[in-house]
């Protein structure tokens, strides 16, 4: 059984027991989150499609970890100016780990 749900405007395929790296979100670890935004889901070979969104199915999980994911390095020149900027990034994300899916 899987589904493909919307978590903070990205759409992840999710099943049972699962951990995903979604985008930064309010709550703490150990705390249970709930979507509501599923878009489609299997059952055993059973395909339900949304138009957009199933109705009264849910994803629900828990809150594991607030982490940084990997170093992005940013480098922009212009040649022959002697112009040279270095910049670093890391994006925030919320490892969450699936719990149940209910149709």
């Amino acid at each position: 059984m899987y589904a493909i749900v919307n978590i903070a405007g990205k759409q992840f395929k999710v099943t049972k027991d699962q951990s995903v790296y979604a985008p930064l979100m309010q709550g703490e670890a150990g705390a249970s989150v709930e979507f509501d935004q599923v878009l489609l889901a299997d059952d055993n070979g059973t395909v339900s499609i949304g138009a957009p969104i199933l109705e009264g199915a849910k994803v629900s999980g828990k809150i594991l970890d607030h982490v940084k994911g990997d170093k992005v390095i940013v480098f922009k020149k212009k040649r022959r100016k002697g112009y040279k900027k270095k910049n670093g990034h890391r994006q925030n994300y919320t490892k969450v780990l699936i719990e149940n899916i209910t149709l």
